[in-house]
């Protein structure tokens, strides 16, 4: 039998139109290429694998592309610009199927120029009938925002999506002209001259799908949220539904890197569109925030700004909702980051998370800025602390194990442990070059059973020009 991944390609300029552009010293104007990296996370090799590519919202016959098989355990990446079949300017989406589960995490590559973030975001294994956008921002703090909807039912799905802002007021709506197909994407972009939201805008989404002929459809969605001056960019999952506690496993206030100072903050939507609610964030140091936040729209809540916090904090947080549930996003920034990852709901983590992209540069690659390295995040979010080891496995892109890195003393409910490659004795960590499959690492990290992890994963590299690191963040993903 086989399993379905889906995947939205965000932002696609394939081939010679990814390396013909001038350089983009603005990333909402860069040219982007993504490459899927993705890993078996089954029990055996594939014995096949595919993926098929949508171009639109009407396509009903994909292109599909026979990749090679994959052993157990192990990871590679396929870029979508050395596809002789998928040609350039191709944006859509994209279906993996194989025997295998398979988990996957999509990189954004910019084409040459100043821009060096490389955003990163999820696939899904299924889609519902709603997906939650927790900021969608036009023309605000230097940054638009591009999102996509992808139909992964099996029939045509008619959408409609809201606009609320800050202040929980309704700013647009609209249907879907056309049904999109199985397989298919809508994009919206919130910074073409067209779009209707007042400008400049700053809020959230809410978006349903109903089946052609009546019933709930099934969607995902994902966004792109690009600075329109300047280099930073980040991706981030729709989610489908909301919760009364989440978990943030990154939390920081001027916490320095290079010397720089860095810092988080969450966007919160309260997902009930007719019920406002009290949002308390605490950090895992104790200090407390508290905001009220209308019916389906959001409130950004700034580590640095709850009273009492100090300089140099670097934690968690937990997310309640004192009446309605709420999705979180959480951004890292500063010291040249540009990060954005998903929050956990209660009762949503696993004992065992994968994490499809995992790379250590060595010093001298490190110190030239052609490759990366990534650091892992690491909180419990079960009802009750882990009191034996969790076990992060650094996996070769053959599926053999590195090393791994043994942590002890347990996690208490909230808090969070850190990883990376060192901590396993290895110096240097997913670099592999077999042609086929392609190259890369993987992470695979363990708890005891009945365990609840939620897992952020910050890749990033060192840009020679402006002696910045520059990052952004991804979450691990539960192993089926």
């Amino acid at each position: 039998m086989k399993t379905r991944l889906f995947t939205i390609l965000i932002i696609l300029a394939i081939g010679l139109a990814a390396f013909t552009q001038p350089a983009q010293a603005q990333a909402y104007t860069a040219v982007w290429t993504t490459s899927i990296t993705y890993q078996n996370v089954g029990t055996a090799d594939t014995t096949t694998l595919q993926i098929l590519f949508y171009a639109s919202t009407s396509t009903t016959v994909p292109i599909t592309i026979t990749r090679p098989n994959l052993p157990a355990g192990a990871g590679t990446s396929v870029s979508i610009g050395t596809l002789p079949d998928v040609t350039a300017g191709f944006h859509g989406a994209a279906v993996m199927q194989a025997d295998q589960p398979l988990l996957a995490t999509l990189v954004q590559v910019p084409g040459p120029g100043a821009v060096k973030v490389r955003p990163l975001s999820n696939g899904f294994s299924a889609g519902a009938p709603q997906t939650l956008i927790a900021t969608v921002l036009k023309n605000q703090f230097g940054n638009n925002t591009i999102f996509s909807v992808m139909n992964v039912d099996s029939v045509a799905n008619n959408i409609n999506i809201k606009f609320y802002d800050t202040s929980a007021v309704l700013r647009h709506q609209f249907n879907s002209a056309t049904p999109i197909e199985p397989g298919g994407a809508y994009y919206w972009d919130a910074g073409a001259a067209t779009d209707p939201l007042p400008n400049p805008f700053n809020g959230s989404a809410v978006v349903t799908a109903t089946r052609v002929g009546g019933g709930a459809g099934a969607v995902i969605s994902s966004a792109m949220e690009l600075e329109i001056t300047t280099t930073g960019g980040k991706a981030f999952e729709g989610v489908a539904s909301g919760a009364t506690t989440f978990y943030m496993p990154s939390a920081l206030c001027d916490y320095l890197v290079s010397g720089l100072p860095t810092n988080t903050s969450y966007a919160i939507q309260n997902t009930d569109l007719v019920n406002s609610t009290n949002v308390t964030v605490t950090y895992s140091n104790g200090i407390a925030q508290t905001k009220t936040v209308g019916a389906g729209a959001k409130a950004s809540f700034v580590a640095c700004q709850a009273t009492g916090m100090t300089t140099g904090f670097i934690g968690s947080a937990t997310v309640t909702s004192s009446a309605t549930p709420v999705i979180a996003v959480g951004k890292a920034y500063g010291a040249g980051l540009s990060t954005a990852f998903v929050g956990a709901a209660a009762g949503s983590g696993s004992a065992k998370v994968a994490l499809p992209y995992v790379r250590y540069a060595g010093a001298t690659t490190w110190a030239a800025g052609t490759l990366q390295r990534t650091f892992i995040t690491i909180q419990n979010i079960g009802a009750a602390a882990i009191t034996g080891d969790v076990t992060v496995q650094y996996v070769t892109c053959t599926g053999t194990i590195a090393g791994t890195h043994t942590i002890t003393g347990g996690i208490a409910v909230g808090a969070k442990k850190n990883s990376n490659s060192t901590n396993a004795g290895l110096a240097e960590f997913g670099i592999c070059s077999l042609g086929t499959p392609a190259n890369g690492g993987s992470a695979m990290i363990t708890a005891p059973a009945g365990s609840q992890l939620a897992v952020v994963a910050r890749v990033v590299t060192l840009d020679i020009a402006t002696n910045l690191v520059v990052g952004e963040d991804y979450n691990g993903l539960n192993v089926p």
